[in-house]
């Protein structure tokens, strides 16, 4: 369970403040498919970073499975987020001096996975890569990385998946791919997905659809199948 209450988000720019979320609430259950849609601007990819800990409200609290992330101190936050969460980024964020098998050991390695190498490479194995395990980012296509990025979110287990404009860098086939990618191992691992999206029809393969609008939520709608 995600439960976002009240949460505002105001920063500064030019020395003045700019209000990004206002008072937003929310509540997203255990293994629901979520898709956040707006304009750009509409605060989007902020209410995501808050949810994955990157970034703290400026007023408001954010729990995931009852913990209130929004106190936790920054050590703390940092082995939560390690395992509960997995993070996907639109630019891959893939580590470039890294190979695919090596980026996916990072977090594993992290939380001292005892079998780390031999789940690293059946990450890959299940992302259509066991060929690609030595290659790195600059070998690898757009596609390729985002599977290598998947795979890596996918690594601890998280409770929650959740991913910024995960196929905005990929052309239309690539990024069905993706998407397909991402459902099958959200089915199989009943994990909690939420992804910022502009696609249409990513959104309208989601359970539900969020719709944000100068940083208010504008409609929440779940998607007649």
């Amino acid at each position: 369970m995600i439960d976002i209450a009240h949460v505002s988000m105001r920063l500064t720019a030019g020395g003045r403040p700019v209000d990004i979320l206002h008072d937003v609430t929310l509540e997203i259950p255990t293994k629901q498919m979520v898709a956040i849609v707006g304009p750009s601007g509409s605060g989007k990819s902020t209410l995501l970073g808050l949810m994955a800990g990157l970034d703290r409200p400026t007023s408001g609290t954010i729990r995931l499975n009852g913990l209130d992330i929004t106190r936790m101190k920054e050590a703390e936050l940092a082995r939560y987020r390690r395992a509960q969460i997995g993070y996907i980024f639109q630019s891959f964020h893939l580590i470039p001096t890294l190979t695919a098998l090596e980026n996916v050991l990072v977090p594993l390695e992290l939380a001292g996975t005892s079998d780390a190498g031999a789940r690293a490479a059946e990450l890959l194995s299940a992302v259509g890569l066991g060929d690609r395990v030595h290659h790195y980012p600059v070998q690898l296509s757009g596609g390729e990385q985002q599977r290598v990025a998947v795979a890596r979110a996918y690594a601890c287990r998280p409770a929650a998946l959740l991913a910024d404009e995960p196929t905005g860098n990929l052309d239309s086939a690539t990024g069905r791919h993706v998407m397909d990618l991402l459902l099958a191992l959200q089915r199989d691992h009943g994990t909690t997905l939420v992804l910022v999206t502009h696609d249409a029809s990513i959104a309208s393969s989601m359970q539900r659809v969020i719709t944000l609008r100068d940083g208010r939520v504008e409609s929440d709608e779940i998607v007649a199948r």
